[in-house]
């Protein structure tokens, strides 16, 4: 399940008939309307289990789910911390210059003219624009817009990103 995708996590139930809360983990939350079938990775035991999905809605910034077989309450609170996943193939498709964010971690950023920057180290998604962490040789991180006028390229067989500084860029500390 390493190169699975989460998308939730089971945070409480929903009523007495068993309905789910989850705090959706992927950048699109209307994606649940499009599953059928989810895995459900309990805290307590790692296998995880195929669960049917009968229906989901957004509420409140939370996604409710409904499974079949999850009928009331207690069965929905032994499912409470659990991470629900996807396999690869059932993930949305990308749009070009699009990436998941598991692929971008560890890149190698570098300038037009070769000079490495460090690797990147985390991704914030912050509405207008992601922004990227990236950490150097030492130990020190700052921060890139995932704009195209900094991006100049990005190559996953490669595992490197070609960026142009804007001033005052490398000095965003993160």
């Amino acid at each position: 399940m390493d190169n699975w995708f989460e998308i939730g996590i089971i945070v409480k139930p929903q009523g007495i008939r068993g309905e789910l809360r989850v705090l959706p983990t992927t950048d699109d939350p209307g994606r649940f309307a499009l599953l059928d079938e989810v895995y459900v990775r309990p805290k307590t035991s790692p296998p995880p289990l195929p669960y049917k999905l009968t229906s989901s809605r957004q509420h409140k910034g939370l996604v409710l789910v409904k499974f079949a077989g999850i009928d009331d309450r207690n069965a929905a609170e032994k499912l409470v911390g659990s991470v629900l996943a996807i396999p690869p193939e059932k993930a949305l498709p990308l749009d070009t210059d699009e990436y998941f964010i598991r692929d971008l971690i560890g890149l190698s950023v570098e300038t037009e003219d070769g000079h490495k920057l460090g690797e990147i180290a985390d991704v914030f998604p912050t509405g207008a624009n992601d922004v990227y962490v990236v950490r150097d040789a030492e130990g020190e991180s700052f921060m890139l817009p995932a704009i195209k006028d900094v991006v100049q390229a990005v190559s996953l067989p490669e595992g490197k990103m070609i960026v142009r500084l804007i001033e005052g860029l490398r000095e965003l500390k993160a």
